[in-house]
């Protein structure tokens, strides 16, 4: 049987915990050969993960503290923690400084991997730490025994001049969705019946951030408003200072009152899905995604999905969506137009992504994540 550490420490918020989180409560180890878990982690991470008896949880009180202690740690410590304590180790987070046992990572950001996107923050402390974590993450996949995508878009993408084809053995498992998201889509017209002055409600969530392009989604919303369509959206998530001041800015210039646009800010995450059922159509206009979880959240939910030709997207969405350039306000304009005009199409579409998302288990995720953590262990012995 083997020993298996996770590495916990670039775990910090979001998407990461709910991953790991989510392998944790839906996974046996026993089954693919681990006789333990053993979890080094900051305690507020420790306290999200749910107890088992094979689940060692082992705080280490440096990730409680700054960046500076997390690196230390990182670099350091852990190296001989781990050395001594398992057979092969699991880094998420993507960094890891362990090199006499095999690790298994994880690519879980594209956009440290994307010159055109890192460089929409030009020369900022942003840009600086997305260079430097590009290589760092770069020296942990070559060193590596496996590594996990979270898609066969991030696999080309790095795979084509990054990363040598094969080396090192690689696998792509997508994330799973929570059951609370999932909700069959409405018959008929989710808007029909109502008044016609009665506002078509527009829904995008995700970070207001320099790569998601709220401002061009604003800007077509507002040419729509002004043709006399009905559009109200809102927009839901927290924010990155500058792209945050420039969707004010853009926002203060047309709808100043407030009357169809609304930044909402960040919500809890427990509120999402009944926000997303609140909507009649879902926009996603990111040009940088190595999976697209909001995306997948807004497919469970049945609302139909008008979203960004780029990156993952499409692998995840398949056909069951309309697609746009997310920096063409004209062909966000035309996408949004033709999606409220044609009843039957955005119904099919909202349908059938309904059904694609319920392909996405975290009970798949972990057996495929587990899967291959064992094949690389046998590798290894």
């Amino acid at each position: 049987m083997t020993r298996l550490g996770i590495d916990g420490s670039n775990i910090r918020q979001g998407g990461g915990v709910t991953h790991l989180s989510s392998l944790l409560t839906c996974v046996k180890p026993e089954r693919y050969g681990f006789e333990t878990v053993v979890l080094w982690a900051g305690r507020d991470i420790l306290d999200l993960i749910p107890d088992s008896p094979w689940l060692e949880k082992s705080h280490q009180a440096d990730l409680d503290k700054g960046l500076r202690s997390r690196l230390y740690w990182q670099k350091f410590q852990f190296p001989t923690l781990a050395e001594k304590s398992c057979d092969l180790v699991f880094a998420p987070g993507g960094l890891c400084s362990v090199r006499h046992i095999p690790v298994v990572t994880m690519c879980q950001n594209l956009l440290p991997f994307m010159w055109e996107e890192l460089l929409r923050y030009r020369f900022s402390y942003v840009t600086l730490r997305l260079i430097l974590l590009r290589f760092g993450q770069l020296g942990t996949f070559r060193r590596a025994a496996g590594l996990i995508y979270l898609s066969e878009d991030s696999r080309r993408r790095l795979e084509h001049g990054l990363l040598e084809p094969g080396k090192p053995a690689s696998t792509v498992v997508y994330h799973g969705v929570d059951e609370a998201f999932f909700r069959e889509p409405q018959a008929g017209v989710r808007w029909a019946g109502r008044d016609p002055d009665s506002p078509i409600r527009l829904l995008y969530v995700s970070i207001v951030d320099m790569y998601k392009h709220q401002w061009n989604v604003a800007e077509a919303v507002a040419r729509l408003h002004h043709e006399g369509l009905p559009v109200e959206l809102t927009l839901v998530g927290p924010a990155y200072g500058p792209a945050l001041r420039k969707l004010q800015s853009t926002l203060a210039r047309l709808d100043p009152a407030g009357d169809f646009i609304h930044y909402q800010g960040p919500v809890p995450y427990s509120d999402l899905p009944e926000i997303y059922r609140g909507a009649d159509l879902f926009l996603f206009a990111s040009t940088c995604e190595t999976f697209g979880m909001i995306l997948l959240e807004a497919m469970a939910s049945g609302i139909p999905v008008l979203c960004s030709e780029r990156t993952a997207m499409p692998e995840i969405l398949m056909d069951n969506g309309s697609y746009f350039n997310p920096e063409s306000i004209d062909e966000i304009v035309e996408t949004l137009r033709s999606s409220i005009r044609n009843d039957e199409p955005r119904h099919n579409r909202a349908t059938g992504a309904y059904r694609r998302a319920r392909e996405f288990t975290w009970e798949r995720c972990a057996d495929q994540t587990f899967g291959f953590l064992a094949e690389i262990a046998q590798k290894s012995r």
